[in-house]
């Protein structure tokens, strides 16, 4: 596959494995007893992620929900089976923020258990439902430490209604806590002045022309000459997915925004740039992390 861009850096693919219906912005109007209720795409929207990343010759890393490992334990296996490195996104997509730290420390178990089940691999990798690790909710690390995980990614280095912590390190470092040390590998942003430009993922690829994406992006390759890290959702790439009258007007703004371009700009992304797992990223760039308290 031949990439526009020469650079050597290898930057991270990863997808957060979850359904339409499941997204923080719809979830004080969508009961979690009633997902079950709702017509299941996460199967085949995340099975075309998988033929797209096979002929790019792409291996990432998923994120998947606990809830959707115990129900469709084969689309976990096909992830395995394709090469990819699994994590976990946990079991009930609740803000951590919003939890006890008995209730996240259950909610991890259980993914993992579940996961670890149709995977047959160990889990060692967690993202946050909408990367709601911030400063109010930083204990969650020593228990993810204190659970067997050697890598989070939801610090996000922004200001934001639902998640971030503004000024935090934005490339891959380690945290310590009283359990030991996790390698942090946020989500991206550019330093433009003293604003942090989220890149690389979600609702801002979406929203961003592709030409702005790929301008900021390789700005951290080339000028800043390390590794991005890139997220996506199944339902991103599903245009004709149910319209819910659910959550707030800015909540399904947020969702909705752009879908019917998202599977086009991913082409062009996958061409332009290096792409791998979160565990041939750190492969590479195991010498050039830096440790920082934040706990």
């Amino acid at each position: 596959m031949r990439h526009e861009n020469n650079s050597a850096v290898l930057n991270a693919f990863t997808v957060d494995v979850e359904d339409y219906y499941q997204v923080s912005g719809f979830e004080h109007a969508i009961e979690r007893s009633s997902w079950a209720m709702f017509e299941s795409r996460v199967v085949s929207n995340t099975e075309t992620l998988l033929d797209l990343l096979a002929r790019h010759e792409v291996r990432g890393t998923f994120f998947v929900l606990g809830w959707i490992a115990e129900r469709f334990p084969r689309l976990v296996r096909d992830i395995v089976s394709n090469g990819h490195e699994i994590g976990s996104h946990s079991y009930w997509h609740r803000l951590v923020y919003e939890m006890s730290p008995e209730v996240f420390r259950d909610d991890v178990r259980r993914s993992v258990q579940v996961i670890e089940d149709a995977a047959g691999v160990k889990v060692t990798r967690y993202r946050a439902p909408s990367f709601s690790i911030t400063r109010q909710s930083l204990w969650a690390l020593e228990i993810l430490v204190d659970e067997g995980f050697q890598l989070d990614s939801s610090v996000f280095p922004v200001r934001h209604d639902r998640y971030g912590i503004p000024g935090a390190q934005p490339g891959i470092h380690t945290i310590a806590t009283p359990a030991g040390s996790i390698v942090e590998f946020p989500p991206s942003v550019v330093k433009c002045g003293r604003l942090a430009v989220p890149v690389g993922g979600g609702g801002y690829f979406r929203l961003y022309p592709y030409s702005v994406s790929k301008f900021l992006l390789q700005r951290i390759n080339v000028a800043e000459q390390r590794p991005f890290m890139f997220y996506c959702h199944p339902w991103e790439i599903d245009p004709a997915q149910p319209r819910l009258r659910a959550g707030s007007r800015i909540g399904r703004l947020r969702h909705y925004v752009n879908l019917d371009s998202t599977a086009t700009k991913l082409e062009r992304l996958l061409s332009d740039f290096k792409f791998g797992s979160i565990r041939d990223v750190l492969a590479r760039q195991s010498a050039g992390t830096r440790d920082c308290c934040l706990v």
